[in-house]
């Protein structure tokens, strides 16, 4: 990557805007000389510099050509400022400059961009604030400099990212590289992750996003990060007004959150619901050791926030197993251990607790758990200096992850220097603490876990069509779907009540008849759907009613025998704007949209994958069997699941299927009744299989 070296790590750097006091020039040349870079031209009409940096009319005049140049100059000016930049063999340009599309002048950015191309300079922004790379001293940016440390922050907003800066030292995170690339016109959300993979400088990449450049380039990036490091996501926009305001502040499509939320999961990233999150995420994978395992203890001087931290770790999937009697043993017999304590898990030293009980009863723990949480409720007459001390010793001791919850404020500031020197991350709450230990143990099963839920990104399409033209009936997609070889209901469509009567005898014991009608899709809601008949004269009835059902756009009458004892699911196929094609799979049936237990992933996936969608159903229970029900074929479920993913790649006219209710049996399955829906020839053109 070309661009990375001169955007992070430029030789020189030149600054285009105007350099009275007070102008965005003047300020990002005083930045960048007061993080300690040197090689800074300014820019501008009059050729004036500032704070003894040099000045120039142009880009051009600059005796050695920077590497990246900062353009603050005014909106109409900026594409002559890039090709002079391009002209003067600048590599990179960043834009701070705002006034496009983000204000609905999109012809105006798309001007830079092709400026940029004619040049050969890659552009960051418009509408950003800057970059900062804290190992080469270099902040070209309008905000706070940060700390240094391992945290590279990626955002989409500008003004989220100064905030997220100024509040570092704070929250006792450091940056590595920060960068906001705003309107996002070249250079974009992929680029970054990318090049962040491979940075030997950066060990937790942390973004803020709004809606994605490229829904599946973005994935392939994060999961190619997050394989390597731990990426963490704010994910703007999951209400409705959410939305709203993310597509007038970014101007672009924006996917479903359901879908962000499972493609997010598919590659591996750790989504956060905001700030506070992110901060204790970072925190804790900057200085935890890997968490091997869900066991924790919780070792406490007090038994309430200990209590709620134990059912924070429970909610979040880590297991509070009691201690061993052994361990009873061991921590019975330490002289620096309160009788009085309780010695179940939390374990509580009471008030009494000292340097060497926490010490010792970490210590013994971790014995057999993966991980601790040590809490300090603090009392204004107890030192927390002493506590700390044990807690970080027996962090180092036993070499396994230790976190810290001091409670609070003043009482406990003699100990937090200590805690953050020894490397043990503190939060303000129990349940906080219990959180981070529960997504740093999550991330490491992942990592761990040989999975394929992604790369299935270059998947191209076939080029076959769909076999119907307009909208299709039932009856066609079913043999459709049997040629996919999928599984479906020996049938008939009759279109005579003799006919239905015949069909009864053909088919064998009991049958359903439904409706088949242009314009009726959900038969049951309209009285389209007629079940367990079994007699010619039942048959017959059954049409003539299925018949004034159906109206103008009646068919006919699909007949199938009634499948007994399956368990329905749905299965589901449509199209994300930013994703492409996405499967879903449920619990079905009539009451599928009530339940909205539905697990998605972003298309294709395989067998595997499919498995894990189905254990994630909050009903998972019934497929395996509850309350001595048999086991369903849970293999058949997700051969078929996989298999309708594949089906957007080979058909790019298919807009959408929904198979519901698909019958899962205890040996195979059959699916009862399918609706697709063809896109139009524009939609599928436009595609191409990249998305």
């Amino acid at each position: 990557m070309p661009w990375a070296a001169a955007l992070f790590e430029p030789k020189s750097v030149a600054v285009v805007g105007s350099t009275s006091p007070g102008k965005l020039g003047y300020v990002l040349i005083g930045q960048l000389l007061a993080g300690g870079f040197r090689r800074v031209s300014a820019v501008g009409p009059k050729g004036q510099g500032a704070l003894g940096v040099p000045g120039f009319r142009s880009i051009g005049e600059i005796p050695d050509a920077p590497d990246l140049v900062v353009v603050a100059s005014p909106a109409d000016s900026v594409p002559s400022v890039i090709e002079d930049a391009g002209r003067a063999g600048a590599k990179v340009a960043v834009v701070l400059t705002a006034g496009f599309s983000e204000v609905g002048k999109k012809a105006e950015e798309q001007a830079i961009l092709e400026a940029a191309r004619r040049s050969g300079i890659r552009l960051v922004g418009p509408n950003c604030a800057g970059i900062v790379n804290t190992k080469a001293r270099l902040f070209p940016t309008l905000e706070t400099r940060p700390p240094s440390g391992d945290v590279a922050f990626v955002s989409q907003s500008g003004a989220l990212g100064g905030a997220v800066l100024s509040w570092a030292e704070e929250q006792g995170v450091g940056f590595s590289k920060f960068v906001s690339y705003g309107n996002g016109v070249d250079l974009t959300d992929v680029d970054f992750l990318d090049f962040l993979a491979g940075d030997a400088e950066t060990k937790v990449v942390a973004l803020y996003v709004e809606t994605v450049s490229n829904g599946r380039a973005f994935l392939d990036a994060a999961a190619h990060l997050a394989a390597a490091k731990p990426l963490v996501v704010i994910k703007s926009g999951r209400s409705r007004s959410g939305v709203r305001a993310a597509l007038s502040h970014t101007g672009s499509l924006a996917g479903s959150d359901a879908v962000y939320d499972a493609a997010l999961e598919q590659c591996g990233a750790i989504r956060v619901a905001g700030i506070e999150e992110m901060f204790d995420l970072c925190r804790g994978f900057t200085t935890l050791p890997p968490v091997r395992g869900r066991r924790l203890v919780i070792v406490t001087n007090s038994g309430g926030p200990g209590v709620l931290a134990a059912d924070a770790a429970d909610a979040a999937g880590l297991e509070m197993a009691a201690p061993s009697e052994a361990l009873r043993a061991r921590l019975r017999a330490s002289p620096h251990l309160s009788t009085l304590g309780s010695l179940a898990n939390p374990i509580d030293l009471t008030v009494q607790g000292t340097e060497d009980g926490y010490r010792e009863a970490l210590v013994a723990a971790l014995d057999e758990a993966d991980a601790a949480l040590a809490i300090d409720v603090n009392t204004p007459y107890i030192d927390a200096a002493p506590i700390a001390r044990g807690v970080v010793a027996a962090a180092r001791a036993t070499g396994k992850p230790v976190a810290a919850c001091f409670m609070a404020g003043k009482t406990v500031a003699e100990g937090l220097p200590i805690l953050k020197e020894g490397g043990v991350p503190n939060f303000a709450t129990g349940e906080r603490a219990a959180a981070v230990i529960a997504a740093v143990a999550r991330y490491e099963r992942a990592r761990c876990a040989v999975r394929s839920a992604w790369p299935t990104t270059k998947t191209q399409p076939e080029g076959r069509r769909l076999p119907w033209e307009g909208d299709a009936l039932e009856p066609e997609v079913l043999d459709w779907l049997e040629g996919e070889g999928i599984p479906t209901p020996k049938r008939r469509l009759v279109t005579s009540a003799d006919d239905a009567a015949d069909a009864v005898g053909a088919l064998g014991g009991s049958v359903v008849l439904k409706v088949v009608a242009v314009g009726i899709s959900h038969k049951t809601d309209v009285g389209g759907v007629i079940l367990n008949v079994e007699t010619k004269t039942a048959a017959r009835d059954a049409f003539k009613r299925l018949r004034s059902v159906g109206g103008e756009g009646f068919r006919g009458v699909l007949a199938a025998p009634m499948v007994r004892d399956g368990v329905e699911l749905l299965v589901g196929l449509s199209r994300d704007p930013q994703f492409g094609p996405v499967v879903a799979v449920g619990l079905g049936g009539v009451y599928a949209e009530v339940f909205r237990d539905v697990s998605l992933r972003v298309a294709p996936i395989d067998a595997a994958e499919a498995r894990v969608m189905l254990g994630d159903l909050r009903g998972a229970a019934i497929l395996r069997g509850a309350r001595g029900a048999a086991q369903r074929d849970l293999d058949a479920a997700a051969d078929l699941v996989a298999g309708v993913s594949r089906l957007p790649f080979r058909y790019a006219d298919l807009a959408e299927l929904d198979l519901n209710p698909v019958f899962l049996l205890e040996d195979g399955l059959v699916v009862g009744d399918a609706r697709a829906v063809r896109r139009d020839a524009a939609a599928t053109r436009a595609w191409g299989g990249s998305r």
